[in-house]
């Protein structure tokens, strides 16, 4: 089976092959799948970082490439060279995408045909970066969106991943999949990196009494107590915490 790889800075992934159909997750820039079957102006993928499938639309999509760089901004400016000025354009790629180098001056990176980013937001693709914290803060106050994987709207799993995806580390996509995954910690003290499990919600602790996930009942990713937020999602949900693991081990 052939690889794809993703030409479009993102699209949603449908549980169906309609754009009526629930949103599952998203496809960001560079992304390597490969296509299961096709249906009518849609195909059915597999991605390769975390085997999610759903369909996307039917595209011209890359059969190589190699990416040297990925965004370590929230969401990186294209830009259009004309007449040596680099001209901003309304599109962008967002964070922990691959990109190819094919042109670089001192300030930007050609990675496409005339399409350019700045080379302050890139790292190098092999860049590690251990911070989890500081990965998990570039999205705070992004809007909360189901299936979403970006500044421009997350979910709560998504936040979680983000970190490994950029890192190229496997981690599931979905909360239901993230729990089985993640091995229960035997200490029962909240610390840093602690992810917190509750039936179709995830967040991490920042520290011992502060905790980060993109929460839907106030539409964005946010900083709260972590006791008042437990105490919160069982007085507004009826859910109790099923598991906590924490993110070092991975």
């Amino acid at each position: 089976m052939k690889s794809n790889f993703f030409s479009s800075s993102l699209a949603n992934i449908y549980s169906k092959p309609s754009s009526k159909s629930e949103v599952m997750s998203q496809i960001l820039y560079g992304e390597k799948f490969k296509i299961l079957n096709k249906k009518k102006g849609w195909v059915k993928i597999r991605t390769n970082y975390d085997n999610y499938i759903g369909f996307i639309k039917k595209d011209n999509f890359y059969n190589k490439f190699k990416p040297k760089s990925k965004i370590f901004k929230f969401k990186s400016k294209i830009f259009i060279r004309k007449n040596n000025r680099f001209l901003p354009s309304k599109k962008y790629l967002y964070f922990g995408s691959g990109v190819s180098v094919l042109n670089s001056n001192k300030n930007f990176i050609e990675f496409e045909k005339n399409k350019w980013i700045k080379k302050n937001d890139t790292k190098t693709i092999f860049h590690q970066e251990k911070n989890f914290i500081k990965i998990l803060k570039l999205f705070l106050n992004s809007k909360y969106l189901w299936g979403g994987k970006t500044s421009d709207g997350i979910d709560c799993s998504a936040l979680i991943q983000i970190y490994f995806y950029y890192n190229r580390i496997f981690f599931p996509r979905d909360s239901k999949d993230q729990i089985n995954f993640c091995k229960k910690k035997s200490k029962k003290k909240l610390v840093k990196g602690d992810i917190i499990f509750w039936k179709g919600h995830v967040g991490m602790c920042l520290n011992n009494s502060k905790f980060i996930h993109a929460y839907g009942p106030r539409k964005k990713v946010i900083i709260m107590p972590t006791k008042q937020t437990i105490n919160l999602i069982y007085k507004t949900a009826s859910l109790v915490v099923k598991k906590v693991s924490n993110i070092k081990n991975y």
